[in-house]
């Protein structure tokens, strides 16, 4: 197979796990009415299956998984655009297949049948009836802070000479603490591609919600990316 596909494959196939395993914990763990998982219990989903793709397929692609990230990497000078453009095609379409899958699981419970329109499918959001019923102002500056902070924390630990060998496991680490102050404003993104797959499924308010988790936390990786190449945060 050709080098690129193999990378965008990587992403792909990363992204679809990590939106089954960390969407997947929301929707299946609480479908019933009586979550198995906790907050804690979801950010450690999603930080885990980040850290356990990280060093799986880290190696093939470096394991970005998230529009974000990917955008940072090019403000940050480490992408060019052209590659930046397959690897986000990419974390988007395994998104989509992620969130299907779990909307797949989910159909074989046994029972009523589920509305697709009501389904939890993990998906963001804000406002009434969401979680803590925080503003669209809120939101947008929780995902703003939560997505810095964690695009910081990737280029960071990745950094050239400078890079951790346990990087993939603080960058999981750091994603399931920022679930523990974030989680009750907008069920947390920090990840465009994470956002967009359960909301093209479920539709509706997900759907007409989604902008700001594709608009807020790509303009967070594209600063933190530039502060990284200006060196104001670089050693």
């Amino acid at each position: 197979m050709d080098k690129s596909m193999k990378v965008y494959l990587a992403e792909c196939i990363g992204t679809a796990v990590l939106v089954l395993v960390g969407c997947g914990t929301v929707a299946i763990g609480g479908y019933s009415g009586t979550p198995v998982v906790n907050v804690l219990g979801i950010g450690t989903a999603f930080g885990l299956a980040v850290a356990a793709v990280a060093y799986g397929l880290g190696p093939v692609s470096g394991a970005h998984l998230n529009p974000a990230v990917t955008v940072a990497m090019v403000t940050a000078g480490r992408m060019k655009t052209n590659v930046a453009v397959g690897y986000i095609i990419a974390q988007f379409v395994g998104a989509v297949i992620g969130a299907a899958l779990i909307w797949a699981i989910l159909t074989g419970k046994g029972g009523p049948a589920i509305n697709i329109a009501n389904a939890n499918l993990g998906q963001n959001g804000y406002g009434p009836g969401f979680l803590g019923g925080y503003s669209p102002e809120t939101a947008a500056l929780a995902e703003l802070l939560a997505t810095f902070i964690f695009v910081t924390v990737i280029l960071g630990a990745t950094n050239g000479k400078t890079a951790s060998p346990v990087a993939g496991l603080v960058i999981g680490l750091t994603l399931m603490v920022l679930h523990l102050p974030f989680f009750n404003v907008t069920g947390l993104s920090v990840n465009p591609a994470r956002s967009f797959g359960p909301a093209v499924i479920v539709q509706g308010k997900a759907l007409a919600q989604v902008w700001l988790f594709l608009v807020v936390p790509t303009i967070a990786g594209a600063i933190a990316g530039w502060l990284f190449r200006k060196r104001i945060l670089a050693p």
